[in-house]
């Protein structure tokens, strides 16, 4: 396409459009990088370029871009019904049909699904769903929920006070009255001296420490990531999810396992509480669950808190969208999809390895202090000192990096100086060579402009 077009494009977005998670001064000086087409693990910019997507858009397009079959089923439903809600006492197929495919891959014990638009608007509705769940049982004051610093839960009010990113919750006088924060099993950046298996401990033991702090007959639930995506993929030491379950068992709060950005495959299996062995009580789901081809999310919940909430009356919540019909048949496509193409069981035994291996060989890097992952997912941390993991003075060694991937035909997201990838779960071997490849020249091309 022609320069001009893309000036068209970059005026009009300039004038008109507001961005999410934007310095708009900034971008307005720059000019906006104008997508205009894609498939498999590929995008093209609107002058051409070729760029390896390897965050899936926004952790979300597990099945790639380009799958017709998705495209063919959100037009069959078109057809036959846009749209309807589910207020009412009413319900349509797809949205039925859709729990019950959800229910069966999901952890034991987890078969009803409350359907939202969003991650974000899933976890509205767990902060929601909890509060009435102990309103019911007599226990109105068990309101508490308890969060981890620099976890992400979504943007809204409410899931910006789940999550801790302090900039959010400056941003609009967060958190909400009734959220507490405990620290994030982050070892490479708060760990110490500590061995990783210490620190998981000792920040597991946060949490006892937090609901006693608070009062059990307080606290309606703790929530976290499998593993903190936003955040850096954040990958707990192996000592921290055993201990967390330790502690919960010994009290009567609920546990909400965040799975919007490692549900679907992420891990190498359908859920990050498959991979950790958790047993949640509520699973916000979102991202994957259609492969970013259209907006969809919602909770999953355990039977016995349905079977409480069943005893409560009405639920004063929900969406004009929640189970759109055509959200819930391009759902339902994509979990046919990656099951009957068994691509889960080609992550967890081909591509994750293979990725990990490669991924590793990127610790010999001078600016690598840690190259971590786990499925389809992993971190680098860029360091001026490897032995002391001290950090650069300037804190944009990462976006320096990043802005040398997209120059290199690569989208790998900066969180800091944390380099952070998730690529669709169909990326094949020398796909992953490529990313490797691409990865060591824009490390490379940092470190000539922040070393010499």
């Amino acid at each position: 396409m022609s320069d001009s077009q893309t000036l068209h494009w970059q005026a009009l977005s300039r004038d008109h459009h507001l961005p999410p998670f934007t310095d708009y001064k900034a971008l307005n000086a720059k000019g906006t990088r104008i997508i205009t087409k894609a498939s498999g693990v590929y995008l093209w910019d609107s002058e051409g370029h070729k760029i390896l997507d390897a965050m899936a858009g926004l952790w979300c397009v597990n099945l790639g871009y380009g799958r017709e079959e998705l495209v063919e089923a959100a037009t069959r439903q078109m057809r036959e019904l846009p749209y309807y809600n589910l207020f009412f006492q009413t319900a349509h197929p797809p949205a039925v049909a859709l729990a019950k495919a959800i229910a069966d891959i999901a952890p034991a014990g987890m078969n009803h699904v409350f359907f939202t638009g969003s991650g974000s608007e899933a976890n509205d509705t767990v902060l929601r769903m909890v509060r009435h769940y102990w309103a019911i049982k007599g226990q109105p004051a068990k309101k508490v929920v308890i969060g981890r610093w620099n976890g992400y839960h979504g943007s809204t009010i409410a899931g910006a006070s789940l999550g801790g990113m302090k900039a959010m919750h400056e941003q609009g006088d967060g958190p909400i009255p009734g959220i507490e924060h405990i620290d994030q099993p982050y070892w490479f950046g708060e760990g110490g001296d500590m061995s990783p298996e210490e620190f998981g401990v000792r920040i597991a033991d946060q949490l006892e420490q937090k609901i006693l702090e608070v009062g059990e007959d307080k606290v309606a639930a703790f929530i976290a990531e499998p593993i903190q995506g936003a955040g850096g993929v954040i990958i707990p030491p192996e000592s921290y999810w055993p201990r967390v379950k330790e502690i919960l068992a010994r009290y009567d709060i609920l546990f909400i396992a965040d799975e919007v950005i490692c549900g679907f495959g992420r891990t190498g299996e359908w859920f990050g509480s498959d991979y950790y062995g958790l047993e949640p009580d509520l699973m916000p789901i979102a991202k994957g669950l259609t492969s970013g081809y259209i907006p969809m999310g919602g909770v999953v919940v355990r039977d016995e808190v349905v079977q409480t909430l069943n005893e409560g009356g009405e639920f004063y919540h929900g969406f004009t969208y929640s189970g759109h019909p055509v959200a819930a048949a391009v759902a339902l496509e994509n979990i046919r999809i990656l099951r009957e193409e068994k691509i889960v069981e080609r992550v967890k035994t081909k591509t994750a390895p293979y990725l990990q291996s490669r991924w590793q060989e990127l610790l010999e890097h001078p600016l690598v202090g840690e190259a971590r992952g786990v499925g389809l997912l992993g971190a680098l941390e860029l360091v001026k000192n490897k032995r002391t993991r001290e950090r650069f003075a300037d804190p944009g060694v990462g976006m320096l990096c990043r802005e040398h991937c997209f120059r290199n035909g690569l989208v790998m997201r900066a969180v800091g100086d944390t380099m952070i990838i998730s690529p669709p779960l169909v990326i094949s071997e020398e796909q992953i060579d490529e990313l490797i490849g691409k990865v060591r020249l824009c490390l490379d091309a940092t470190a000539k402009d922040v070393l010499g």
